[in-house]
């Protein structure tokens, strides 16, 4: 598995397995199994996700060595501010039966209660988490949907910069100027649902002769696109031919004109998320 080294000297594996809508218990922990067996080496979770335990128990079922893996988890929604933070992360520590946490991330930016004071509930979150990186408990800190006042906002006051900042990027988003904004602060950006508009970009016929040409299928195309972007995306599935399928994307890159189509390509269906007023959900 390659890797990108976060900015503080931490090597992160440039393709994640993401646990996002799975909470089947017997299918979670089949599929971290699967995954780990294939190849994935890092597993991206969320305590909003609700499967933090399942993660913990396929990975002790799989006997594979912790410091080989990268476990990532993310800030409940409803547990923002200073006080809270080092509960929550202990609570994902427990869950996941682990001493540490290779990556933890502010979900959103804006959550419900916080919409006028946002910059000071992200930057009193931000300090406990600085505190649990300098423990040792966090390996590397960073966020999650965070535009560039977001990030703005803890650069200029934070000790520690974040390392990451997980986006939604696809073909038809690309948050380029966000991407260009974390590339000058050397953060890391990592897209989730890379495959969102595969059932789309499948019916065009250009699309179509890039499956030939390459002789990949349209989720490994995304996949790449994705690599060749540099950002890591974060696939997910809970079908084990499709775990398989999804980390068969180190053998090919994509040409420069089928990279533009896709990086050009638009559709009114795709639109970046608004992180500024959008209230995300509360898990309590």
């Amino acid at each position: 598995m390659e890797n990108v080294t976060l900015a503080n000297g931490l090597k992160m594996p440039v393709l994640g397995f993401g646990m996002w809508q799975n909470t089947n218990e017997d299918e979670a922990v089949k599929s971290v199994l699967k995954a780990i067996e294939v190849g994935f080496r890092h597993i991206d979770n969320a305590a909003a996700y609700q499967n933090e335990e399942l993660v913990g128990k396929a990975l002790r079922e799989s006997g594979f060595p912790r410091e080989q893996l990268f476990l990532t988890s993310k800030l409940r929604n409803a547990a923002h501010g200073y006080e809270n933070v080092r509960r929550e992360v202990e609570e994902s520590l427990k869950k996941m039966d682990t001493d540490y946490l290779d990556l933890y991330l502010i979900h959103w930016p804006v959550v419900e209660g916080h919409g006028e004071d946002w910059a000071e509930d992200n930057r009193e979150t931000w300090k406990a988490m600085e505190e649990l990186y300098k423990e040792g408990k966090l390996k590397a800190i960073g966020v999650s949907n965070f535009s560039i006042n977001h990030l703005e906002n803890l650069v200029s006051h934070a000790e520690v910069k974040p390392m990451v900042n997980q986006l939604l990027i696809h073909p038809g988003v690309t948050q380029d100027e966000v991407r260009d904004y974390c590339r000058e602060q050397g953060i890391v950006v990592q897209a989730y649902s890379p495959l969102n508009p595969l059932s789309v970009l499948r019916k065009e016929d250009r699309v179509r002769e890039m499956l030939q040409k390459y002789d990949k299928t349209m989720a490994q195309i995304l996949l790449r696109f994705c690599l060749d972007l540099d950002t890591v995306p974060l696939t997910k599935s809970a079908h084990m031919y499709r775990i398989e399928e999804n980390f068969d994307v180190f053998d090919f890159e994509l040409d420069e004109k089928d990279f533009e189509y896709l990086y050009q390509w638009q559709h009114s269906d795709f639109q970046e998320s608004d992180n500024q007023n959008e209230r995300p959900p509360q898990i309590s």
